[in-house]
């Protein structure tokens, strides 16, 4: 969406990314809000933009990628549970009843907040709804930029 070339550089994890970004063997990385945080907070790494919709709570100055020159981009992960198919339809409900009830928890929510994550959360059927637009969105991004399994 750019228009530029960036050479993916495969971690077997965020801390070796983090370290190579703060000792320059890697320009720039994709990484969670908790794992720089304290690195933006002791001067060690600077944040370009947040690729969610919205600015974080915890970095209220860093732009969105979208206010940052790239209108429309929005990359936000997401957690979810799942359960095995075939479960009954209304242990998966209550499952989704008490996790929902847990998260949005005064205090589980301000846990939460501190890194980085917004509670989110519906029916099983808004879920069921947002992995099969996230699996068509990443589908045609594979396609289009030629990804390939070597």
């Amino acid at each position: 969406m750019a228009g530029i070339a960036l050479t993916h550089v495969p971690y077997k994890g965020t801390a070796p990314a983090t370290a190579d970004l703060i000792g320059g063997q890697v320009q720039i990385a994709f990484l969670g809000i908790p794992t720089v945080l304290p690195h933006v907070k002791s001067g060690k790494l600077h944040v370009l933009a947040v690729t969610g919709k919205h600015r974080s709570p915890e970095l209220p100055g860093v732009p969105t990628v979208d206010e940052a020159g790239v209108p429309g981009y929005e990359l936000s992960p997401w957690y979810g549970l799942l359960a095995p198919a075939g479960t009954p339809r209304e242990v998966v409900v209550r499952l989704g009843e008490e996790v929902s009830r847990v998260v949005r928890a005064p205090e589980m929510k301000e846990k939460l907040a501190v890194q980085g994550a917004e509670v989110a959360g519906g029916s099983p059927e808004e879920f069921a709804a947002l992995i099969r637009a996230d699996t068509s969105t990443w589908s045609r991004v594979v396609k289009d930029a030629g990804i390939r399994i070597e």
